[in-house]
């Protein structure tokens, strides 16, 4: 089974560093994993023109267009993003945005996916929930699966406090606990669901 990981922070510094982790952690479990990030992409916003509705495909064809190859192959995603003014980044918003297009052409393209979803903050408390629900609305609006980590630290998923940092997501030995929570039941939830036929 195939996982994404959607790094939505246009540095190369703590989001994309956890993501990997999580993808590192999931091919211990036997899962193969791709990384995409908004990093150094060309990634334009959703117009909500409607091309897609007539001519099931997007009008603008920028590097999101790999992304719907990738994401094609997936039974799992992850979403991490940096907490950008209480949510996600603006970036990671443009992807989602931008995901009309594939279920115009197929609405079933999401359905019994597995997803989970990363945060991290500057600030301890910065937001971290709150883009998580973010993360989680769309999952449920696409017919997937979404999955946190379960009571006891990691509800709704992997949050982290960066300080502004690689260095100090690194150190964030709780913030790495609830991504060895998330990842341990999203991979029980992929080995259980992600093999479902989506008739």
């Amino acid at each position: 089974m195939i996982i994404v990981g959607i790094s939505g922070s246009p540095r190369q510094q703590a989001t994309e560093h956890v993501l990997k982790e999580a993808l590192r952690l999931l091919e211990e479990q036997g899962f193969e994993t791709r990384f995409w990030t908004v990093r150094g992409k060309w990634v334009d916003h959703c117009a909500h023109c409607d091309h897609c509705l007539t001519e099931k495909e997007c009008v603008i064809q920028d590097d999101v267009q790999k992304l719907y190859a990738l994401l094609s192959q997936a039974q799992g995603i992850i979403f991490a993003s940096p907490v950008y003014n209480g949510g996600v980044s603006s970036q990671t918003k443009a992807v989602m945005d931008r995901m009309r297009a594939v279920v115009a052409e197929d609405k079933n393209f999401f359905r019994g996916k597995v997803g989970m979803g990363i945060a991290v903050g500057g600030d301890r408390a910065g937001g971290q929930e709150f883009a998580l629900m973010q993360i989680h609305a769309f999952y449920i609006i696409q017919g997937m699966i979404p999955v946190g980590g379960g009571f006891f630290g990691a509800n709704l998923g992997a949050t982290f406090w960066s300080k502004d940092t690689l260095e100090g997501v690194k150190l964030d030995e709780e913030g790495f606990r609830s991504l060895k929570k998330t990842v341990k039941k999203f991979g029980a939830f992929l080995k259980r669901y992600g093999q479902e036929d989506k008739k």
